[in-house]
């Protein structure tokens, strides 16, 4: 069903646009100064009000977020594919939703330590994810998306690890501005591996959720399977 695949396409369009018009608002009612330096992605959601829109963009990001690591992980799952390494990337993509949401909820002039926590967790962690992706795109099959996907993979993660590197680099050497371009690329980057996605879930069917019912009298071995699927 093609409705799946929409919501890779909804993250990676609803950061995207989301953490623009952050940067627009924050320039409008100047929150930040870019003829003095450009800002990084949290400084611009650091007030208000467009700091209620960032937390707003990237706790339903991670919502999004979670929803499709689950997703991607039973589908190679149902391919086959039982490996430690899938059950590794479930847990790196949730770990990168929950530091999404950390980042929205905990500015950096208010709780530096937790948002820095989270901006580890989101950058660090979700280009891990994608190294893991892309290694399990190569191992399973049907690979969906042809002989380019594995390749595309695989050069948008490169180029993440090579933003992430750059941005801390930058950062270190009091390269405000450099750095934070290289910040901005790199969630850019990331929303766009989310978005492919696409590819993959155009192949979903349905999902089906299964509630077992247990008994009164405490008899764990006789349940009742209720097998309803629930169409998008």
């Amino acid at each position: 069903m093609w409705l799946w695949a929409l919501l890779p396409v909804l993250l990676a369009v609803w950061g995207t646009v989301g953490f623009w018009v952050v940067y627009a608002m924050a320039v409008a009612n100047g929150s930040v100064n870019i003829t003095e330096a450009f800002p990084y992605i949290s400084t611009c959601g650091s007030y208000p009000p467009q700091s209620c829109l960032f937390g707003q963009v990237l706790n339903l990001g991670a919502f999004l977020g979670a929803v499709i690591c689950f997703l991607k992980y039973q589908q190679v799952q149902d391919y086959g594919c039982h490996s430690r390494l899938n059950l590794a990337g479930l847990v790196l993509g949730l770990l990168c939703a929950f530091g999404s949401s950390l980042v929205g909820n905990f500015q950096q002039y208010n709780q530096l330590e937790t948002h820095l926590f989270g901006a580890f967790l989101a950058f660090v962690v979700g280009i891990l994810y994608f190294w893991v992706q892309t290694f399990l795109t190569e191992r399973v099959k049907p690979r969906h998306g042809g002989l380019w996907i594995g390749p595309l993979r695989f050069s948008l993660s490169f180029c993440g690890s090579a933003f992430l590197i750059a941005t801390v680099v930058l950062f270190y050497l009091r390269l405000d501005s450099e750095a934070a371009y290289c910040e901005w690329a790199l969630a850019m980057d990331l929303f766009l591996l989310f978005g492919l996605f696409a590819v993959d879930f155009w192949h979903v069917g349905t999902c089906s959720v299964h509630v077992h019912h247990q008994r009164a009298d405490g008899e764990a071995e006789d349940v009742q399977a209720s097998t309803q699927t629930l169409p998008l």
